[in-house]
């Protein structure tokens, strides 16, 4: 039977043509360290790492590598972010669809005297960026906001965001978790201090690998959430405060930045808008073909630019379970089943506790793997 994979919300798959042989390559012919070697083998490796911060840069539209810190994903991006920045007495603004990447840090920090409040989302997911400014507090320090949701799709107003943010002297930590290389990100145009993206999801690379891209005024407010060696002031006990040194210490994932490096490389070749435009014809398409059918709930927008291909359905006389194990078992088609690490967005969407069905897309998908899986769910609907 073959197998068609709508889950590229969680991960991305297949990843760029050649993955598998720029990693390996790297590993078996130069698998060396940076920043540790003073021979020539290790200088040229750190080149390739700097080419990896400029390919970012060109994707974010940031104006230096040095605020490119690369993370093991962006849920550690989140974690140094929000830990690293806030202090008791301090006040967050966040929206109603965060993923638990927030939300749960956001828990842990609550209990040593942070306040957050959420700005709520209506039933498909849209914000009103006013509802933002309603929460606005002498005390806020920051606004984070997710960019495309994990659950619906809906795309959140970043740049009138951060132009509320810029007003009111507010950092703003843009999530690109589900729109790194699926949704044109400008950090000037949407004044973010902190954007911060995952490698292995729509960016095509390997999991492990992910980044954030600072402003330097957040770099120099925020402390580092890990400290250690760095290769760089090595006299000193403190940690360094040149980026990306500041928060980078140990040895980083160097094969998966080669990744990565391999992955924005291919991006590039085939064109960021390009690619886009493909998803978002995949999308669409099922859209359409899910629109009309009885007993499905489409859950947030239908189609449109203000969506990302994410798209959950609920199924109103089956159990959402069962629709996703039949996809499976009988047609091949893996999908995401339940509450996606965002029950709150869930409650938004009024799909909690049941959850959804997620299909999310990627630009390998096909028009013919989307007609497939209406059938399929035709055939499930029916019986």
């Amino acid at each position: 039977m073959k197998q068609i994979y709508f889950d590229n919300g969680s991960t991305s798959f297949p990843k760029a043509p050649g993955l598998g042989e720029a990693m390996g390559k790297h590993i078996d012919y130069n698998g060396y360290n940076i920043s540790r070697g003073g021979y020539s083998k290790a200088y040229s490796l750190e080149g390739e790492i700097i080419e990896a911060r400029e390919a970012v840069c060109r994707l974010f539209h940031c104006d230096d590598v040095k605020k490119v810190i690369f993370t093991p994903g962006a849920t550690i991006g989140l974690n140094m972010v929000l830990k690293g920045l806030l202090k008791r007495g301090d006040h967050v603004i966040t929206t109603s669809m965060e993923h638990n990447a927030v939300v749960r840090p956001l828990a842990q920090l609550e209990a040593k005297g942070v306040l957050w409040s959420r700005a709520q989302c209506d039933e498909k997911g849209r914000l009103d960026p006013q509802e933002i400014r309603k929460l606005i507090r002498p005390e806020t320090k920051l606004v984070l906001a997710i960019h495309g949701s994990n659950v619906c799709g809906t795309l959140i107003p970043i740049e009138e965001i951060g132009r509320i943010c810029r007003e009111n002297r507010i950092f703003f930590c843009v999530d690109a978790s589900q729109t790194a290389g699926s949704a044109v990100i400008d950090m000037q145009k949407c004044n973010a201090d902190a954007l911060i993206f995952p490698g292995h999801k729509a960016l095509l690379g390997p999991q492990g690998i992910g980044g954030m891209i600072l402003s330097r005024t957040m770099a120099e407010t925020m402390e580092p959430l890990f400290s250690g060696g760095t290769g760089s002031a090595s006299h000193r006990e403190e940690m360094p405060e040149l980026l990306p040194d500041k928060f980078q210490p140990g040895t980083l994932n160097i094969p998966g930045i080669i990744g990565l490096k391999h992955a924005l490389a291919y991006i590039e070749k085939e064109g960021l808008v390009s690619m886009m435009e493909k998803k978002k014809r995949i999308t669409d398409a099922f859209l359409e073909e899910v629109g009309n059918m009885k007993g499905v709930r489409l859950i947030g927008l239908p189609a449109g630019d203000d969506r990302c291909s994410v798209v959950s359905l609920d199924f109103v006389d089956q159990d959402n379970a069962e629709v996703a194990f039949r996809l499976e078992n009988e047609f091949g088609i893996m999908t995401r089943c339940g509450l996606h690490c965002a029950p709150h967005a869930h409650k938004t969407l009024g799909t909690f506790p049941q959850g959804t069905v997620r299909f999310s897309f990627g630009c390998f998908n096909t028009i013919t793997e989307i007609r497939f899986a209406a059938g399929a769910l035709n055939r499930i609907l029916c019986g």
